[in-house]
């Protein structure tokens, strides 16, 4: 019979529209400007189509789109940021579960003594007591608590997606420029041995003049002192290499001892050979992680306005319970013990709602300072990337530059020994073209360093794809 008055009840009140109370979200605007082309986009260096998801393929480098991979599947921060992500969608299903009647089921078997006085003569004092029952309870959710609730935590659940996307942009670019610098750093040492050798050709050159009276040993102590000079970046740039080794360790979820060698012995720098492509700016703050989180963020608390505003109002429950209480071990189905009850609750914080408002205006402040948290992603995205831009597009100039200065001192080198055999010209001034040289190697490499890193640093800046398909 309860239950034949209980279900219709719980399913009428499910037919009812909630009316939501608090605003309803809606997407804000961006200026129109921000959704256009890139200042930096009329570099040569870059192109306007759209950007490539697994823009580190780009380089055509197996070895590193391995590490990527082997980054993406075990790296740390990647793991923190998914199971920060299973805690906000497990509470999204909490949300959810409020939409549904919320049911317990009890059951208590004891057994005791009783004291005479609350025994019937003859009655057994010592006996089994069984009590079991069934309670449901429904919020009618006229003024959208449940629904703004679930809004809520579906914004924080997308934000956490979001957020876990950024952890890979990033980890991502952390990767690529770790093994850039490891790459690098393999290139400069090789640079640096190339003009010591360079140097002990010079030596020799000198001390073989000096031995005939050609030269005196002044000469060859300068040039010893260069070669010295070159020599001790070599240990400096080791341990660069070194410590981005360890760096790409870890950020792949392995101990330094356990990297590959096969990575160890890479010594070739990745770079482009063709241009990078940017997209536009509507493209950008579509792509961005931490735009989207932002703006998840701020749909996420506009919804709490709503559920602080629907305390003002009533807060209806539907609820019913049937049960029964045995003792002895007897029919606990019968009619004797059985028991039932049915009846809506009514809860409401009147006519002080001062608590409430508060509420209110807090969540307002909350929804407040996420939209200035929005605003302020988005133009830090578009400042990131056309500063990132404007890096690429300069050091590739300052590149192109230094690789004339290059030709130019090796060129001078070149001549400078050749004219010192025949004597036309003093060792002071071979000693300075050599420097000028080493220099101008040194400047190089680490100007295709530089290259590089700009390069990691635009396509962060982009919010590249990180998927691992």
């Amino acid at each position: 019979m309860m239950i034949k008055t209980l279900l219709p009840l719980l399913l009428g009140a499910s037919a009812l529209t909630a009316c939501a109370a608090g605003p309803d979200y809606k997407a804000p605007a961006t200026p129109a400007t921000a959704a256009g082309a890139f200042i930096g986009a009329a570099s040569p260096a870059v192109s306007t189509a759209q950007v490539d998801d697994h823009w580190w393929r780009l380089y055509s480098d197996p070895v590193l789109d391995g590490l990527v991979q082997d980054a993406l599947k075990a790296n740390s921060d990647i793991r923190v940021a998914v199971a920060r992500l299973e805690k906000a969608r497990a509470q999204l299903r909490g949300a959810r579960s409020d939409k549904l009647p919320q049911t317990t089921l009890s059951g208590s078997p004891s057994y005791g003594r009783a004291s005479a006085a609350q025994s019937l003569p003859g009655a057994d004092r010592e006996n089994w007591t069984v009590d079991a029952g069934l309670n449901v309870a429904y919020e009618v959710d006229l003024f959208g608590r449940v629904k703004r609730s679930i809004e809520a935590a579906k914004g924080d659940a997308n934000a956490a997606s979001a957020d876990a996307d950024a952890v890979r942009v990033a980890v991502v670019a952390d990767t690529v420029r770790a093994y850039v610098d490891a790459t690098s750093s393999a290139e400069r040492i090789a640079v640096a041995r190339q003009t010591v050798a360079l140097l002990d050709k010079s030596i020799r050159i000198t001390n073989a003049r000096f031995e005939v009276g050609r030269s005196d040993r002044l000469d060859v102590i300068r040039v010893t002192a260069l070669r010295d000079q070159q020599a001790a970046q070599i240990p400096s740039l080791t341990a660069d290499r070194d410590s981005a080794l360890f760096r790409l360790a870890t950020l792949t979820g392995r101990a330094p001892q356990d990297l590959p060698a096969t990575i160890r012995e890479q010594e070739r720098t990745p770079d482009l050979n063709q241009p990078i492509p940017v997209g536009d700016g509507r493209a950008l703050l579509a792509r961005r992680p931490d735009v989207r989180a932002a703006e998840q963020r701020l749909a996420a608390d506009t919804a709490r306005i709503g559920v602080a505003t629907a305390d003002l109002y009533p807060r209806i429950t539907l609820g019913g319970s049937i049960g029964t209480t045995a003792v002895g071990g007897g029919d606990i189905f019968g009619g004797g013990p059985f028991r039932w009850l049915l009846g809506p609750l009514i809860n409401w914080a009147f006519p002080n709602q001062e608590a409430n408002r508060a509420r209110i205006a807090a969540a307002r402040a909350d929804a407040d300072g996420s939209l200035a948290s929005f605003d302020g992603t988005v133009l830090r995205a578009l400042e990131e990337t056309e500063t990132a831009l404007s890096v690429y597009a300069h050091a590739l100039e300052r590149r192109d530059t230094l690789k004339a200065a290059r030709e130019a001192a090796d060129r001078a080198a070149r001549i400078s020994l050749a004219r010192q055999r025949e004597g036309q010209i003093d060792f002071l001034t071979v000693l300075d073209a050599q420097r000028t040289l080493a220099a101008a190697e040194s400047d190089l490499a680490t100007a295709n360093r530089a290259v590089a890193f700009a390069q990691v640093d635009l396509f962060k800046a982009l919010g590249g794809g990180w998927t691992n398909s």
